[in-house]
């Protein structure tokens, strides 16, 4: 009998230990390596974020404002179009506008927005990565308009997610807004919440509606393509978004969503946001660079009170213009008229071609400037002829020979020979000193006054005899119109040059019975905080005693009526006014100057290259206009 076989037990095959566990504590390591890395990148990128400086985020530049002699608003220095206001200054339909257009879920997040990441991935996503929708916070986009983070990359948004998470750290979430609605750009030329709402709405950012915050929240993504000047229909297609936002996030009831729906879209006029261009602001910066330090100038946000009457300014350069184009049409003028240049011509110009002419208004009671022209056309020649430019003054210094004579001890009924001067008139040694009269005619014995109102060139040399030529130079001297003028002769005939500055101020001389005063523009200077960090000293300095400067002054009166100026009143001068023409040889300068209640104008008319105007092209043919139309335009 065999034997029964037990069955043989079957021996399973050996496990690999440790394979599967393997493979999961490997993928434990790496995790924990990878999230090493990821924390030391984080916190490497959180160290660098703490290099910035926050302070830089409301260190806001401003352009600096300017302002005229009543306070209203006249022009802003150069820069970013900026007013900075605090965030109680906004109306929150603005602020609720801002977040339901950029950022819902602001008071939720700390700078990084894991939902809004998450909805933004998901529907790029589903419309196939076309939409390209950002997810950006507005702290994010704070943090990139603040500091300088580069190209749009990887690298980049680390640097600006570890910065929002810093700034939402270090400030209130007030703070941040505050921040993001003074920086952020409206178009147009417009920076910051105030200043749009002024340009767009032309009311601050405090009482803008909810159609108007809707509007200006628009904007933001594209704000010149959205800007109601450019594009009246795409604005109101923005708004209308963001006002359906409001009403599904609550911030607006259905009737207050119906009433902004209903309101049009009007673009008004563009505001101005360029800095005018003209002589006045030309001469401001000027005299900006010389009282305040230019850090302070770069900082902006000044506010500049100048002595500018805007209105006048506005006229006088009109006058400039107008009067000069009416020389031109004359048959006598026989010069190249005005044309517009191109800036290739402009470039190669050493100076002017065409008939210029400068203009400059004083107030009477504290020598502030209200209005200064320098030149026809500021776009086509920036040299500022009313500063700068040096000529010959001519007859309009006699005032200052008769005032010297008349201290001296002459009257002016005192009769002065009008003839060609001879022997014993003059001294030895200018005895071939003999000027003619402009005229060529020589009348005999006149009064002494009437040298002075019918501009006698003989009677004026010998009053000025009478005078004393060194005292008449020591005059010059002291009213600021020429510091080394000639001791001789031909100072009483003003063979010397000045500038139309400095002849308008001393004819204040005139005017305030004895004293000149200095011309300035700067009234005050207000910081950002307020404090004022410059104010105007009013100075002045007697130049003539009171009786001869007022009798010199009388007599000026009658140049305007039966003088060489007796054209004034039909020209349009209808107050009593006093003044002097001036004409130098050949017709090469025209001047007038003079003054009347208020202010004392000057003004000068010739080529920027001496050469004759035109025959008969005396002050009182080409300048005296000009000045009756300034004068007439400050009643």
């Amino acid at each position: 009998m065999s034997k029964s076989r037990r069955p043989s037990k079957k021996i399973p095959p050996k496990k690999k230990k440790g394979c599967l566990g393997g493979l999961f504590w490997l993928g434990v390591k790496a995790s924990v390596v990878f999230l090493l890395i990821a924390a030391v990148v984080l916190l490497g990128y959180y160290a660098w974020a703490l290099t910035f400086d926050l302070r830089t985020i409301s260190d806001m530049r401003q352009r600096s404002a300017v302002y005229d002699k009543d306070g209203k608003f006249y022009s802003r220095l150069a820069g970013e179009n900026r007013i900075v206001v605090p965030f109680d200054k906004i109306s929150n339909d603005f602020v609720n506008a801002l977040l339901a257009r950029e950022d819902t879920r602001f008071y939720y997040h700390h700078g990084i927005d894991p939902v809004g990441i998450a909805r933004a991935v998901v529907r790029n996503f589903i419309g196939g990565f076309r939409l390209k929708e950002g997810a950006s916070t507005l702290t994010q986009q704070l943090a990139r308009n603040s500091f300088p983070l580069g190209g749009k990359n990887f690298h980049r948004k680390m640097i600006e997610a570890a910065l929002s998470y810093r700034i939402e750290t270090e400030l209130t979430k007030e703070q941040i807004l505050e921040a993001y609605m003074n920086r952020i750009y409206f178009g147009s030329g417009y920076y910051g919440v105030e200043t749009a709402s002024q340009a767009y709405f032309g009311k601050p950012a405090s009482r803008m509606t909810v159609a108007e915050a809707a509007l200006l929240a628009g904007l933001i993504r594209s704000p010149n393509r959205f800007s109601p000047f450019n594009d009246p229909e795409r604005a109101t297609r923005e708004r209308n978004t963001v006002l359906g936002r409001m009403l599904k996030l609550g911030y607006i009831d259905e009737a207050q969503y119906q009433t902004a729906l209903a309101t049009k879209v009007i673009a008004g006029p563009r505001p101005r946001s360029t800095p005018q261009e003209n002589w006045a602001m030309d001469a401001i910066v000027r005299d900006l660079q010389l009282v305040i330090d230019q850090d302070q100038l770069d900082e902006g946000g000044l506010k500049i009170y100048t002595t500018v009457d805007s209105d006048l300014q506005k006229a006088a350069e009109g006058a400039v213009k107008q009067r000069l184009r009416e020389i031109e049409k004359g048959s006598a003028f026989k010069h190249k008229t005005f044309h517009a240049l191109t800036n290739e011509e402009i470039a190669n110009l050493a100076a002017s071609p065409f008939l210029q002419a400068a203009a400059l208004a004083v107030d009477n009671r504290s020598g502030g400037i209200r209005a200064i022209v320098g030149g026809r056309d500021y776009e086509y020649s920036k040299f500022n002829r009313a500063l700068l430019g040096q000529r010959q003054v001519g007859s309009s210094i006699k005032p200052f020979v008769y005032a010297k004579a008349f201290e001296a001890g002459l009257h002016p009924g005192d009769p002065i020979n009008d003839n060609r001067l001879g022997p014993g008139d003059l001294p030895a040694a200018f005895r071939k000193y003999n000027p003619a009269n402009s005229d060529n005619t020589y009348r005999g014995l006149l009064p002494a006054a009437d040298g002075l109102v019918l501009s006698r060139n003989t009677m004026s040399v010998r009053v000025g005899r009478i005078a004393g030529f060194e005292n008449v130079a020591n005059c010059i001297i002291r009213a600021g119109i020429a510091s080394n003028p000639p001791r001789y002769p031909s100072i009483c005939l003003g063979a010397f040059e000045a500038t139309l500055k400095d002849m308008t101020a001393a004819y204040t001389v005139f005017a305030t019975g004895g004293t000149k005063l200095q011309p300035y523009l700067i009234e005050k200077i207000v910081d950002a905080e307020n404090n004022v960090i410059y104010r105007a000293t009013k100075a002045s300095v007697p130049v003539l005693p009171e009786q001869s400067a007022r009798m010199t002054s009388s007599i000026m009166e009658d140049v305007l009526i039966r003088g060489t100026a007796a054209r004034s009143r039909a020209l349009g001068l209808r107050h009593r006014a006093a003044g002097k023409t001036g004409t130098t040889n050949d017709y090469q300068d025209a001047w007038f100057l003079g003054f009347d209640d208020q202010i004392t104008c000057g003004v000068w008319v010739g080529f920027d290259v001496p050469e004759k105007i035109m025959q008969g092209g005396t002050g009182a043919e080409l300048a005296l206009p000009i000045w009756v139309d300034i004068i007439e335009a400050n009643r």
